[in-house]
């Protein structure tokens, strides 16, 4: 996982809890929708992030394969 990905997660993580916050969902299908709308502000994020540089944000490499093409040894 890259720095941005790890990024964007956080953007989404931090805005469904505020928007939850603010919401006070009550019904399970309420809460789904305050996750929705807080990947909803991530994913916008990322495909304008992705639009202004060219380059794709998300890696296909998993976190141990990307550790192990920077020469670097997993943590165990």
């Amino acid at each position: 996982m890259t720095n941005t990905e790890l990024v964007l997660n956080m953007l989404a993580e931090l805005s469904t809890k505020r928007i939850s916050e603010t919401s006070n969902p009550e019904t399970m299908d309420e809460h789904c929708d305050v996750a929705r709308q807080g990947g909803e502000i991530a994913r916008n994020a990322r495909l304008e992030l992705e639009s202004k540089t060219g380059e794709k944000v998300f890696s296909p490499l998993n976190a141990k394969q990307s550790v192990l093409l920077k020469g670097n040894e997993p943590e165990k």
